[in-house]
């Protein structure tokens, strides 16, 4: 049961192709820090490799037969990929799934206020954070603006070197001494997290001259007027590229790693299969963060309609061939797991957790405590896994996400296991989850590539 170091099996050529994919995995994290910039940047690489968009062929009346490659996208926040196999659909796919969406602050639809010669905009947090982690870093503000007169204008500042950045303040270490006897729930408040966004004033304006200056420079840079704050999606980061972590240059620190580590990993694995017998998909999500709620979550029903329309391009026009189609599905949700970190020992049970470098790792059930809220997979899928995992020579792991009375979290695997389809939980083990900065193993995302790319061939 010993469970291996995937660096020790790494000759020198194989230690630079874990080098090269981390640097590939670092520009995919630095192009995608929201889930918008995750689809275009998955868009054009997918569509370098030959995959179409659904609708086109869908106006082109065009059948799909083995080897076609297709694609969908939803809200531009949630994109779908299939390799047809040599097999019927109504025989099941294989799936890869993983969500694109992750903890920051969203910028709220009436942001703009000046206080004390500060201009501000208001938050609201997205998902599980730590709030006191999200003060006095660099942080930078994507999305987009969507005017009345129908066009969009999307706002990327703080990633270049002369943009500027943007934060948020804490109280100063000789003033806190309330502030320190907080729970760390209560150090920050939600409403204590605006942005400072500017500190001067328009030359002439008397009245809230600082927010007049920011929005004249909105206007002239961007053509936004206030109200457009109203259709605005704007999302605050941190600022800055993914580097290298470790002495050794091991490791791969970086936003959003949870969970585009996975989405990462499974679009890699797509584009480098061949043909395959059972239909070959890959499916990226929003709003996990937040319950996998809305229309492009992974409750809503996007996918299974896009199955549909690819039973009826494959097969013809059959609810029942749909509804075979995904229960006899298997799929991997993959999301990341929390890796053991020794200076919290103490919130993980040391045999039952997931390491740093030990490989991709499997979490038969999720959830909390009682395992509340988890899809808990079965033996015999446990099984089949472990010999397609063993056959490719993948370094993998079993785990559980800390001790069982401690806390626990929830993905997207009971969502698809409701098709009956057999699902189990998979990913890369992160230090840090859900901090600003999240870390991850070279070697882990160099196994997960190998495990998902077996998954989706041999499964």
């Amino acid at each position: 049961m010993e469970r291996k170091n995937a660096w020790k099996g790494y000759d020198e050529t194989k230690s630079a192709k874990v080098d090269a994919l981390a640097k590939d995995y670092m520009d995919f994290l630095d192009n995608g820090k929201t889930e918008r910039e995750c689809v275009d940047t998955i868009v054009n690489q997918i569509e370098a490799a030959g995959y179409r968009e659904l609708p086109e062929l869908m106006k082109e009346g065009k059948k799909l037969s083995a080897g076609d490659k297709v694609y969908a996208v939803w809200m531009n926040k949630t994109v779908v990929m299939f390799q047809i196999g040599t097999k019927p659909m109504t025989e099941g796919l294989n799936i890869l799934g993983a969500h694109i969406d992750s903890p920051r602050l969203d910028i709220k639809q009436n942001p703009l206020y000046e206080d004390s010669d500060f201009a501000l905009l208001d938050t609201h947090y997205y998902g599980g954070i730590k709030k006191y982690q999200w003060v006095t870093l660099p942080l930078a503000l994507h999305g987009v603006v969507a005017k009345k007169d129908g066009s969009i204008v999307e706002i990327n500042i703080g990633e270049n070197e002369d943009d500027p950045v943007f934060f948020i303040s804490d109280l100063l270490i000789h003033l806190s001494a309330e502030q320190m006897e907080k729970k760390a729930s209560k150090v920050i408040e939600g409403e204590a997290l605006d942005l400072i966004f500017g500190s001067r004033p328009l030359a002439g304006e008397e009245k809230e001259a600082v927010k007049a200056g920011v929005m004249k420079l909105l206007a002239e840079q961007y053509g936004i007027e206030e109200e457009d704050f109203l259709s605005a999606e704007l999302e605050v980061v941190p600022a800055g590229k993914a580097r290298e972590a470790g002495l050794d240059r091991s490791m791969v620190l970086g936003y959003g790693q949870d969970d585009r580590v996975c989405a990462f990993t499974s679009l890699a694995a797509m584009l480098e299969i061949g043909q395959t017998e059972r239909t070959a998909c890959c499916i990226l999500v929003d709003k996990e963060e937040i319950g996998s709620v809305g229309a492009t979550g992974m409750h809503s029903r996007f996918f299974e309609n896009t199955v549909a329309e690819l039973v009826a391009l494959t097969e013809g026009e059959s609810e029942l061939k749909v509804r075979r189609a995904l229960a006899n599905s298997r799929m991997l949700s993959s999301d990341v797991s929390a890796a053991y970190d020794p200076m919290f020992a103490e919130a993980f049970e040391k045999r039952s957790a997931a390491f740093f470098t030990k490989g991709l790792a499997f979490n038969k059930f999720t959830g909390s405590r009682g395992k509340s809220g988890s899809n808990d997979a079965n033996a015999e899928y446990l099984a089949r896994l472990r010999k397609v995992m063993d056959d490719a020579g993948v370094t993998y792991q079993f785990a559980e996400l800390g001790k069982v009375d401690v806390g626990g979290g929830g993905t997207i695997a009971y969502i698809m296991a409701n098709y009956g389809m057999e699902v189990i939980d998979s990913g890369v083990a992160v230090l840090s989850m859900h901090a600003p900065y999240e870390v991850s193993s070279k070697a882990d995302v160099y196994e997960a590539v190998k495990g998902y790319r077996a998954f989706l061939l041999n499964m």
